[in-house]
């Protein structure tokens, strides 16, 4: 239901899913062939900026391997928008009902925000079994999750917000952790400076993490 097989594929394509602002499209190609050279296929660009869809269709269409994803959709507009732009797949910080009731005419699979345990219930209870934990380090970290495995064995996560290198092995020892979700990978500055290279080693090094 709700292509949960498609989002488990793309959540463990890596132990990392990158979270990036850009709003360059030529930019968005480089930096997502960077990453992809490094080991990181799934690379969630959010819609926060002006040409984030155009970034998103660029990518789509020019780097190969790339598993190219929309964030923050929050409405079932953004959701047609970012079927037209070819993404492979949709994240959202929460879950309105208007937004789950378009992504299940949707071809593109949601991983839909949840930070209590009655919203996973909700959510699982619709069919939805992959979930953002979101915000991560604010709503508990790896311990609320780890306290969330056993009562809640058949969700699996994604926690973002918060989640460094520092701290990202600590949830991916989780047993309900499938990958974090990190803005670490695409920093700003590296982005101006178009150090492709630098952030092809930061994805090295992330795409080495355990699981």
């Amino acid at each position: 239901m709700h292509r949960q097989k498609d989002i488990d594929r793309i959540m463990a394509a890596a132990p990392v899913i990158p979270v990036v602002v850009i709003d360059d499209p030529k930019a968005a190609i480089s930096l997502a062939r960077a990453l992809v050279a490094g080991g990181i296929p799934a690379i969630e660009i959010t819609l926060r900026t002006p040409n984030a869809l155009a970034c998103l269709a660029a990518i789509a269409s020019d780097v190969e391997g790339a598993i190219p994803g929309a964030g923050t959709v929050l409405t079932p507009a953004q959701v047609d928008a970012v079927e037209k732009a070819d993404a492979r797949f949709m994240v959202s910080p929460g879950a309105a009902p208007k937004l789950l009731e378009a992504a299940v005419d949707s071809p593109l699979p949601l991983l839909p925000g949840a930070a209590t345990a009655s919203e996973m219930m909700a959510l699982a209870e619709a069919g939805y079994t992959h979930l953002k934990f979101f915000p991560a380090s604010v709503a508990g970290g790896p311990a609320y999750l780890n306290a969330l495995a056993s009562p809640l064995p058949h969700v699996r996560f994604c926690p973002t917000g918060g989640v460094s290198p520092g701290n990202a092995r600590d949830y991916l020892a989780l047993p309900n952790v499938l990958c974090v979700g990190g803005s670490w990978l695409a920093p700003a500055d590296r982005i101006a400076e178009q150090d492709w290279a630098g952030i092809t080693r930061l994805a090295t090094e992330a795409a080495a993490l355990a699981r």
